[in-house]
């Protein structure tokens, strides 16, 4: 029993009896636990959910439920039913505030919380808002003459703004803004906000897509003093350049990308050894070379923490000067490197690494699709070198996965856009062995740094440094994932001294051979704990990585550009990490923009959905029931991959109900049930291009 299970168990013993008192004993009697290492565990998690404020020690080793008494300082994250959850790291459990006891708060915001007992259970009431996290917010603007409010794209914030009309700065009824927040007066029914950019008309592509952007808090263009310092950088002198790096220029080199990438950041080199082992160059583009610690480049890097990729365009986290220019590793051209070069035998065993600025000279541009030509048989450049790479890639990577690493498969799905942007078409992008081949050396290289930064040596510890991390799931996720999957018809089957990984995986090509393999996947993914950046490495559970860190990617990823400069500091015997708590900083705020990227595109994503469906109103599809709730379920169609809702209101030949226990929707008089992965037909009824909504109705 994970410690995190077990605290919840504890919590539910001591809030069922709230006024009486247990030891660590008459808990595990009340449990049923007999195991005397999870009882000890039950003593020590006591100590640490005092410590934590959530139990009072009424004497000696006897515990009981805070009276609510207790405050606590964290932050809330809105649910979509109303309501949020207070987080803290080190509370074992999210304390649920009712909507009522939210105190003007907004999602994200600090505050400071009391802990009360409602009906036997604990929740929170926000006592003060500390900091107001979010301080932009986009959407529309509402209301006549005299009165004027924000109706926000944020679906999370259950509340108009205020709009004084000296604050409206030339805006209009009807149009998309920014604005910032100024204040939440006491006895003010709503917060006050002031324009300070007029996006454009509702329903225009690029207002819908800037807006998305300023939703999730990236801005749509550079600063003017950051593309004047970006102005005064040189092309490098390559001949200086290279007497002061290892020469790569004569190896054979080539990039694999994309057909629409303009930013190449890694190239591939490959030498033939005499002993029948390969020599493999990871080249990474050396942007720490032009972007310079504390520079308004490298602040603005740093600020917006990576790349924004929407459906229809890229919003780079560097000026395109740098991004497709001078660092993009375009062929037929010299250009600075930062080098992880393998000898590597032909099981993929690292047999020797070497580190350090390099200059390459990359012979040809492979699209994904040109190297999959040749990996399947078929002509082109450089033959020999991308068979005999592709086949250790997968040496590489068959090692990998039977060291426990999850093998996730999930089909992409892209849109077509006409020249005015307008989506015409789906296309399914599907991962092949030169995505694999790729991927397989990217995972190598940022492994083998966070070893050479971290792993210690001669029983000496190295210093702070940023790493990728992957915690272990939680046995609650996991009890979830294994509902859902024994509904599908799949079992969760434990080998002995093997990680859940390879019964996961097992489940996984068994889904695809059903086709069922779209629905698995994303639940298997949710069940998993985010991965993020950290000082802490705790490893990377879903690779099997003891240590791993992100090193590959320095044009699109503040992350790596980070690494890159406390692997040439280490390399040069040179103290690093001793900033922890700046490290630390930088490692909140980036792995905080990496999900707000996500959220963006995944938005931009919803929209070319809602844009799409809007010509087929009236129409039939097949599709495949993706998710189930207490309010309708999902839908995702077979032909274009959109998804939309079919309401439970809207199922109207009998009372519909969704039961978590058997997950299914199940009529009250019929008895007729609806599960996961079922085939229906649905008519779509209407979208809403402002919600990113798509509305079904359930056909016969």
């Amino acid at each position: 029993m994970k410690d995190r299970a077990l605290s919840k168990s504890i919590i539910q013993v001591l809030t069922h009896d709230a006024e009486n008192a247990y030891n660590y004993k008459q808990i595990a009697a009340v449990l049923g636990v007999k195991d005397p290492y999870i009882r000890k565990r039950i003593v020590t998690l006591l100590d640490q959910l005092k410590k934590d404020g959530q139990l009072d020690e009424i004497y000696r080793g006897k515990y009981q439920i805070k009276d609510g008494s207790q405050e606590l300082t964290g932050y809330i994250q809105f649910i979509s039913k109303g309501g949020a959850f207070f987080i803290h790291p080190n509370i074992q459990k999210d304390i649920y505030i009712h909507p009522s006891n939210l105190n003007k708060a907004l999602n994200g915001d600090k505050v400071l919380i009391k802990i009360v007992s409602f009906k036997g259970k604990s929740e929170g009431k926000v006592l003060k808002v500390l900091e107001r996290t979010k301080k932009e917010f986009t959407g529309i603007v509402d209301g006549n003459k005299n009165v004027f409010f924000l109706i926000p794209d944020d679906k999370s914030v259950k509340t108009h703004f205020f709009i004084d009309k000296k604050h409206l700065n030339g805006a209009k009824k009807g149009q998309k803004v920014k604005t910032k927040f100024l204040s939440w007066p006491k006895h003010v029914k709503s917060p006050q906000v002031a324009v300070t950019e007029i996006i454009g008309n509702p329903g225009e592509l690029n207002v819908e897509m800037n807006s998305i952007l300023a939703e999730f808090g990236f801005p749509s263009r550079f600063p003017k003093r950051v593309l004047n310092e970006v102005e005064l950088i040189k092309e490098p002198n390559y001949a200086i350049e290279s007497k002061k790096r290892k020469d790569f220029r004569t190896k054979t080199t080539f990039t694999i990308d994309p057909n629409d990438a303009k930013d190449f950041d890694d190239a591939i080199s490959i030498a033939f050894l005499e002993s029948g082992n390969m020599e493999i160059g990871v080249h990474i583009a050396d942007v720490g070379h032009y972007v310079k610690p504390e520079s308004f480049l490298d602040k603005e890097a740093l600020l917006r923490g990576n790349s924004v990729y929407l459906v229809d365009r890229v919003i780079p986290m560097l000026p395109e000067r740098l991004s497709n220019e001078l660092c993009s590793l375009r062929p037929h051209e010299d250009k600075l490197t930062f080098s992880a070069v393998f000898e590597l035998d032909p099981k993929c065993n690292v047999l020797s690494s070497w580190f350090g600025k390099t200059i390459i000279h990359s012979d040809h541009r492979f699209t994904y699709e040109d190297a999959q030509e040749i990996i399947e048989g078929g002509d082109g450049p450089f033959k020999k070198e991308i068979t005999q790479i592709n086949k250790l890639a997968q040496k590489c990577r068959k090692q990998r996965l039977s060291n426990g690493a999850l093998n996730v498969k999930s089909n992409e799905v892209r849109f077509r856009l006409d020249e005015e942007g307008e989506p015409i078409e789906t296309v399914l992008k599907v991962s092949k062995e030169a995505h694999q081949l790729i991927e397989e050396f990217m995972l190598l290289a940022n492994r083998e740094v966070a070893k050479k930064l971290a792993k210690p040596e001669k029983n000496i510890k190295k210093g702070i440094n940023v790493f990728r991390i992957h915690d272990n799931p939680s046995e609650e996720k996991l009890n979830d994932l294994k509902l859902f999957l024994t509904s599908m018809g799949y079992e969760i089957i434990r080998k002995k001294n093997k990680p859940i990984t390879y019964s996961l995986n097992n489940i996984m090509k068994d889904a695809e051979k059903r086709g069922e393999l779209d629905l698995i996947s994303p639940m298997i993914i949710r069940a998993m704990s985010k991965a993020v950046y950290s000082t802490d490495n705790v490893g990377h559970y879903g690779l099997a990585f003891d240590y791993y860190t992100h090193f590959t990617s320095p044009i699109r990823r503040y992350a790596d550009l980070v690494v890159h400069r406390s692997l040439i500091e280490f390399l040069n015997e040179q103290k690093i990490g001793t900033d922890s708590k700046h490290l630390n900083y930088i490692c909140n705020h980036i792995s905080k923009m990496e999900k707000q990227a996500v959220d963006a595109e995944r938005a931009s994503i919803k929209y070319m959905q809602v844009k799409f469906l809007s010509k087929f109103i009236g129409d039939t599809f097949e599709g495949t029931i993706s998710g189930l709730t207490e309010w309708g379920m999902y839908v995702e169609l077979s032909e274009n991959k959109c998804e939309g809702m079919i309401s439970l209101k809207s199922m109207s030949d009998d009372q519909y109900f969704f039961d978590p226990g058997t997950m299914t929707v199940t009529g009250y008089h019929s008895q007729n049930s609806f599960k996961m992965g079922q085939e229906v037909k649905v008519r779509v009824k209407k979208t809403n291009l402002f919600k990113r909504q798509i509305d079904f109705i359930l056909e016969d």
